[in-house]
C-alpha cells in the first residue's frame, strides 16, 4: 500500500463486492449515535458502482492517495487528502481510487428516516479507461 491512512484500514468489503470493481477496505467508525461513518480504502483502480442514496445524502472526507468522484451529466473530479465532497440525496454518482494510488475517505451517511441506497451499473473499464489525472 503506498499510503499511511491515519483510520485503520478495516476488513476487506466482502459485504458490498458486488458493487465495486476491484478491492475495498470497510471500518466502521462509528454508528451507536445513529450517525454511520466508515473509513472506506480502495486498491489502486477499484471503484464503487453508479449509486444513490435516497431520502439521505453522503459526505466524503478524503484522507490518503488519490481518488476520483463523478456525478452523472458533470466531468470526474480528481480527488486528494483534504478534499471534502457533498452528495445530496437523489444524486447518481460513484466514487474510488485512480489507477496508480490507493484511496481512502471517511464517508458519512447522512442519516434519513427510511434512506436507502440504490446500487446500479458499473463503471466500465473502457470509461474508467478514460479519466486522466
Amino acid at each position: 500500500m503506498d499510503i499511511d491512512p491515519i483510520f485503520p484500514l478495516g476488513i476487506k468489503n466482502e459485504a458490498y463486492k458486488q458493487y465495486f470493481i476491484g478491492d475495498s477496505y470497510l471500518s466502521i467508525l462509528s454508528k451507536d449515535i445513529g450517525l454511520l461513518s466508515f473509513n472506506v480504502t480502495f486498491e489502486p483502480g477499484c471503484r464503487n458502482n453508479w449509486h444513490v442514496h435516497h431520502k439521505g445524502g453522503q459526505v466524503l472526507f478524503c484522507t490518503a492517495g488519490f481518488g476520483w468522484y463523478q456525478e452523472e451529466g458533470k466531468p470526474p473530479r480528481l480527488l486528494k487528502p483534504g478534499d471534502v465532497v457533498e452528495i445530496p440525496a437523489g444524486t447518481n454518482h460513484w466514487h474510488g481510487a485512480t489507477k496508480d494510488s490507493w484511496f481512502s475517505h471517511i464517508a458519512i451517511n447522512v442519516p434519513a428516516k427510511d434512506g436507502t441506497v440504490e446500487w446500479k451499473e458499473p463503471v466500465t473499464d473502457e470509461e474508467y479507461a478514460k479519466l486522466k489525472e
